[in-house]
């Protein structure tokens, strides 16, 4: 059973950082990308950053490109999101991905961290 296990969130100031982890247990061998969604209140889940197992490459949303930073450490099986210069536009429950199948995902088998809140006060 995949289990996706998240830190990290709180309250920071505009202008702040932050740092998520993500460590998966249970079954993620065969699987490449992992990253992290959020969804704001009132909006849809969006994409944040994934980065692949394999080649290390990574996808960010444009609105966060420069200022957050994803990694991971494949031997803990996590991930991490380094997020600086936070804007209260940041603010959002941020969600772990583990995604199954081809490509960067979503796709509906993957699975999904509890969430983490990220609160950012301007």
């Amino acid at each position: 059973q995949v289990q996706l296990v998240e830190s990290g969130g709180g309250l920071v100031q505009a202008g702040g950082s932050l740092r998520l982890s993500c460590a998966a247990s249970g079954g993620t061998f065969t699987t490449d990308v992992m990253g992290w969604y959020r969804q704001a209140p009132g909006k849809q889940r969006e994409l944040v950053a994934v980065i692949s197992k394999w080649s290390g490459s990574t996808n960010y949303a444009d609105s966060v490109k420069g200022r957050f930073t994803i990694s991971r450490d494949n031997a803990k099986n996590t991930v991490y999101l380094q997020m600086n210069s936070l804007k209260s536009e940041d603010t959002a429950v941020y969600y772990c991905n583990l995604h199954v199948g081809l490509g960067w995902g979503p796709s509906s088998d993957d699975y999904w961290g509890q969430g983490t809140r990220v609160t950012v006060s301007s």
